[in-house]
């Protein structure tokens, strides 16, 4: 059911109370407006510094200094004959220790039977008293379409030409689609602030803009630190080895971006692996793979000190994931946001149960990658058969991906020529894809970056620091062991 038919359908039902929690105060008034008229129904809006004011067609309220108080203005609506709409904004800070407000709202919502008035309180945040909730709705804003949005981008690009005496604002078709699905989630007068500024450094829109416009709106957004965009996300020709899920994600590719009526679509992969063994990488080389933004879920930056903000921070993340789809979810170390413990007043088991619901009623083409390096402390839950399709596990690398990783990043800065290749196999035994990487850089250091016209780094170099490092398998024998008999019988190797 989209959004604009659940406000419709909640304002059809003329509950008492009503919650509309938006950062876009006047989009969220213009869509009240609208259903209230197509109702035939009147509408007031009050706050705290206009005090009440009606909407609709008709006379105007006077502007007596009580209505602008709360209290007062309960009252007068308690003593109202003809039913009507009140729109609240910002109500919120009157319910904290106010128990006579509370109780006249309730004197309000009982006499519902005689005088249908329905209270709807528009906010950034609102938590209804417990006395309250049972007679409330929550409704969200219709987020604005893609044919919308381009609307919005045609005006501010043409507000901006006629400010600049200039014809008319650059762009080519593949930034504005970039743009349109970058801003998919965000309320009409959010989107305006990003076009402005997309607009306003050179009079174009770029692909420049996009990662520039991204960081905006999560820091516009306050989601900095849980949720991110990786704009340029990897190709799978950067990742060594793991040819079994590269096939996987081949054969359902075409599945879940293009999915026919009859498709199962798919639903996520979990990743296991030793730390530095390229999880990470794969999950954004998914997104590369099959073309999709990804936004990354740090698990770990989800939680608040305050009681029910890391639930709320979970569910928006969630929320702008189902508004920007099609796209990739990456839940990055997953067991640091669900690890169960009995120190943290239960709020991991609501963010599993707030997880799982998702899971299971998600609609929307929203494909999970989760990365975890310790499954022994995940939720049963999460890992029985259903939750996701597969769970891989991220060995270390064999001879032959350990070979194609040291040419990626031996390529990578600028190296060429032959390698003794046998001898870096042999002495690259038990390393990860990051340690390998580690190895190059530093012997690039010792050979020093101005000999790099040379061509090839000498292989002795290379060597020196391979003999020198310890690798994780090592250093964590036992760990990385225990890892691999989990993985044996329960998961497919990547």
């Amino acid at each position: 059911m989209s959004l604009k038919v659940d406000l419709a359908s909640v304002l059809d039902g003329r509950p008492p109370l009503v919650v509309l929690e938006s950062y876009d105060e006047k989009t969220a008034l213009d869509q009240l407006l609208s259903e209230a008229r197509k109702r035939r129904q009147n509408v007031h809006r009050w706050s705290a510094t206009d005090g009440l004011n009606r909407l609709t067609f008709g006379p105007q309220i006077s502007m007596d200094s009580h209505t602008h108080e709360p209290e007062k203005l309960l009252q007068h609506i308690k003593a109202q004959n003809q039913a009507a709409m009140y729109v609240m904004c910002d109500f919120h800070p009157y319910f904290n220790d106010s128990p006579k407000i509370i109780r006249l709202l309730k004197d309000i919502v009982l006499n519902h039977a005689g005088v249908a008035h329905t209270l709807v309180f528009v906010s950034h945040k609102m938590e209804l008293p417990a006395e309250l909730v049972r007679y409330s709705a929550r409704v969200e804003l219709v987020p604005p379409s893609d044919e919308e949005v381009m609307a919005i981008v045609r005006e501010e690009a043409t507000k901006w030409a006629g400010e600049h005496s200039a014809d008319r604002v650059k762009a080519d078709q593949k930034a504005l689609d970039l743009l349109v699905a970058n801003v998919r989630g965000l309320g009409q007068q959010e989107i305006r602030r990003l076009v402005r500024g997309a607009i306003a450094d050179d009079g174009a829109i770029t692909e420049e803009d996009i990662p520039v416009l991204n960081r905006a709106k999560f820091a516009l957004m306050d989601m900095e630190g849980i949720l991110s965009f990786e704009y340029r996300t990897s190709k799978f020709a950067q990742v060594g080895g793991l040819d079994n899920l590269k096939q996987w994600l081949k054969q359902r590719q075409k599945a879940f971006v293009k999915p026919g009526k009859d498709d199962d679509v798919p639903k996520g992969v979990l990743l296991l692996g030793v730390q530095g063994g390229g999880k990470s990488l794969a999950a954004k080389a998914v997104a590369g793979m099959w073309d999709l933004p990804l936004l990354r879920l740090d698990m770990g930056a989800l939680y608040n000190k305050y009681f029910g903000e890391t639930e709320r921070n979970l569910r928006e993340s969630l929320s702008l994931a189902d508004n920007m789809s099609p796209c990739v979810l990456w839940l990055d170390e997953i067991e640091k946001g669900l690890a169960q413990g009995s120190d943290d007043h239960g709020t991991s088991k609501r963010v599993l149960g707030t997880l799982l619901t998702w899971m299971a009623e998600r609609d929307k083409p929203v494909f999970m990658v989760a990365t975890s390096n310790d499954i022994s402390s995940l939720p049963a839950e999460l890992v029985r058969k259903g939750r996701f399709d597969e769970i891989f596990f991220v060995d270390l690398p064999g001879p032959e991906a350990r070979q194609k990783i040291f040419e990626i990043h031996l390529a990578k800065r600028g190296y060429s020529g032959e390698m003794d290749w046998p001898a870096l196999m042999a002495a690259s035994e038990g390393f990860t894809g990051a340690e390998i990487e580690q190895a190059i850089i530093d012997a690039g250091y010792a050979f020093g970056s101005g000999k790099r016209d040379l061509g090839s780094l000498p292989t002795e170099m290379l060597l020196a620091e391979l003999h020198t490092s310890v690798p994780l398998s090592q250093a964590m024998a036992e760990q990385v062991n225990a890892l691999r008999m989990w993985a044996r019988d329960r998961a497919v190797l990547a």
